[in-house]
């Protein structure tokens, strides 16, 4: 799972001004007194943890396959905010008010582990030399490395890592990491080199989220007096970090200069070995995406992930890509990719009878829609995974739905779901429209005198699109609400500002929105019980925006939990899989099997790319490499 990262991505945070930084509270380093109070643990000392099987690297491995370890060094990076973020305020990142930089979560903190980019889920020591898992996933304990250094010359210590772990799990950071760490009982601190983490949660999920703890220096936030600030009271203070680079300089918020530090602590370690190749990098905060668009063909910037087909068609195009000075690749990766899908709110009466919410799905014109033919249509809670249900059901999957026969679809025990499509030919979307009226009236709407479909209380049947900005309705809706009027249904949309649709998500008022489900190596089950356990629809501010309440799902997500083999976790996840799509309990979209970059020709890279990969992401994902950023190098630096 991604440490401390939303499950699902409805949009990016928004801003909020800084408190003044007066409240002092007391310090929370721990002492270096070992402890008696742990039994020693018939557990080895390993080098890395996979999820399922075996790590791909032994504990003698030099690097990466998808390193060049003998990439130069040299040059400036240059980048453009990744995000919705058009400034900075602070430099604590885990904390909820005000904006910290881009990238400092890439080039300065680093985690206890980290994760191989080309295997499912394995964990390799960063921070800490050696691992020790309970065989019952009851606890784990973590031996640093002692080169560990932070940027002031001190050594990363158990009480530096336990200092992390209280801050981030404490009531002053940002729930987005707290939430994260709920599994956690407590750390306790062995010896200087040496902590252990007791787990409430005993799952992979959980050893994954400690092996991602960012780790700072308890010395952030001290005070002359020995005790520390308030935690979401560091806003000024640069963070003592352990990582490649540190802060050059910033200016006025808005732009940001990362120098690495040639004295860098892991810089010859195997899972270093050829990663951090520009000796500067520096992000600028560019107000609007024509703006920065226009920046970057002016050359203020070198690379661009794109957001949107019609920018990548239309605005990524010209002569400096006629000519080379541009490339402009779609780079491909096995990526699982949750499905962006219109989730229907099944807490509304109106979307509570299943044959109603297939008749939504069948009004959904996608093939159309997808004009430029980049995308794929999801199919799947797991699209581009082996973890997506295949043909009929494997003797694995139906032991796990058979003794929930009688309350699911019967469609969960054939076929895998395709969602409906209109391009077979010329007369297909009208077959879909056919069938969903016959389903609607099956549910006992009826169309109209007045052409509007209603119920037996002569209720019309109309729902709320909901969606942040203050955008113009957009051609897919349009499309959508035409096919919808066709049936007799109105569908309407409404705009409101980040902060108030942020809350109507909380308190789930809303009839429909749009959701971006997570990417993964392997699925976080934590990430699923969140988005469909039955438990998490009771519970406002959490993920279940389906509002989906389901003994077959909550069992399946036991099944996943709990599963020994690869094999296991793959039956359980294709079951889920059919139970959520066959319940049509959202109209699914697309996803992509991608990463769409725009790059002027500055750079070497290695000879291949990782499985898993990103062009470029928030700071509070573990798992996924920003490839680019991390593995390229300057073309100007080979010269030299």
């Amino acid at each position: 799972m991604a440490f401390g990262a939303g499950a699902a991505q409805a949009a990016s945070a928004s801003s909020s001004a800084p408190a003044a930084s007066s409240a002092v509270a007391p310090a929370s380093v721990p002492t270096l007194t070992p402890t008696t109070a742990t039994a020693v643990s018939p557990a080895p000392w390993v080098h890395a943890y996979a999820a399922f099987g075996a790590p791909k690297y032994g504990p003698d491995f030099k690097h990466f396959d998808y390193v060049n370890p003998d990439a130069p060094k040299g040059g400036t990076l240059q980048l453009r905010n990744p995000d919705r973020r058009q400034n900075f305020d602070k430099y604590n990142y885990y904390t909820i008010r005000g904006n910290a930089p881009a990238g400092m979560g890439i080039f300065m903190f680093e985690p206890l582990t980290v994760i191989g980019a080309d295997e499912p889920r394995t964990m390799y020591g960063l921070l800490a030399e050696a691992m020790k898992i309970e065989p019952d996933k009851s606890a784990i304990t973590f031996r640093l490395n002692p080169k560990a250094r932070f940027s002031n010359g001190d050594p990363v210590t158990a009480a530096d890592v336990k200092y992390s772990f209280d801050s981030l799990s404490g009531k002053y950071a940002s729930p987005t990491y707290s939430s994260a760490l709920t599994g956690v009982r407590g750390a306790k601190v062995i010896d200087e080199r040496t902590i252990r983490f007791e787990l409430s949660e005993r799952n992979s999920d959980t050893l994954f989220k400690i092996g991602g703890l960012p780790v700072f220096s308890h010395k952030w936030g001290l005070k002359p007096d020995g005790t520390h600030t308030r935690f979401d009271e560091i806003i000024d203070e640069m963070p003592i970090t352990s990582g490649p680079y540190t802060v050059a300089k910033t200016d006025s918020g808005r732009r940001i200069e990362f120098r690495r530090d040639p004295n860098y602590w892991a810089k010859d370690l195997p899972v270093r070995r050829g990663f951090f190749n520009f000796d500067r990098v520096v992000y600028r905060y560019y107000q609007d995406e024509d703006v920065a668009t226009e920046a970057f063909k002016a050359g203020e910037f070198d690379l661009v992930r794109v957001y949107g087909a019609g920018t990548w068609m239309r605005q990524h195009k010209g002569p400096k890509w006629d000519d080379g000075r541009i490339v402009k690749k779609a780079f491909t990766y096995g990526t699982g990719q949750g499905m962006q899908a219109y989730e229907l709110n099944v807490r509304r009466p109106i979307f509570q009878d299943i044959r109603v919410r297939e008749a939504i799905g069948l009004s959904y014109d996608y093939e159309t829609n997808n004009r430029y033919h980049l995308f794929k249509r999801a199919n799947s809670v797991f699209n581009n995974s082996e973890f997506a249900a295949q043909g009929l059901p494997s003797a694995g999957e139906l032991a796990l739905l058979e003794p929930f026969r009688k309350e699911l679809p019967k469609e969960v025990f054939g076929p895998a779901f395709v969602a409906p499509r209109t391009d077979s030919d010329v007369h297909a979307l009208r077959r879909n429209l056919l069938k969903a009226r016959a389903l609607l009236e099956a549910a006992g709407w009826k169309l109209a005198a007045d052409g509007r479909l209603r119920n037996a209380k002569g209720e019309a049947f109309e729902f709320e699109y909901l969606a942040p900005g203050d955008g113009a309705v957009g051609a897919r809706i349009k499309a959508w609400q035409h096919n919808l009027d066709k049936l007799g249904i109105s569908l309407k949309t409404r705009n409101v500002d980040f902060a108030l649709y942020s809350r109507r998500l909380e308190e789930y008022d809303f009839d429909v929105i749009t959701i971006v489900e997570p990417s993964f190596a392997l699925p976080s089950v934590a990430d699923y019980i969140q988005l469909y356990g039955s438990k998490s629809a009771n519970e406002k501010g959490n993920n279940n925006f389906r509002g989906a309440k389901s003994a077959a799902v909550d069992h399946l997500l036991e099944a996943m939990n709990n599963a020994k083999t690869l094999a296991e976790f793959r039956d359980a996840s294709r079951a889920l899989d059919r139970v959520v799509m066959w319940s049509y309990w959202q109209v699914p979209e697309l996803y992509a099997d991608f990463e769409p970059i725009s790059y002027w020709d500055r750079f070497g890279m290695p000879a291949r790319p990782p499985l898993y990969f990103t062009a470029d992401l928030p700071p509070d994902v573990d798992w996924q490499l920003p490839w680019p950023l991390v593995t390229w190098w300057s073309k100007d630096a080979a010269k030299h």
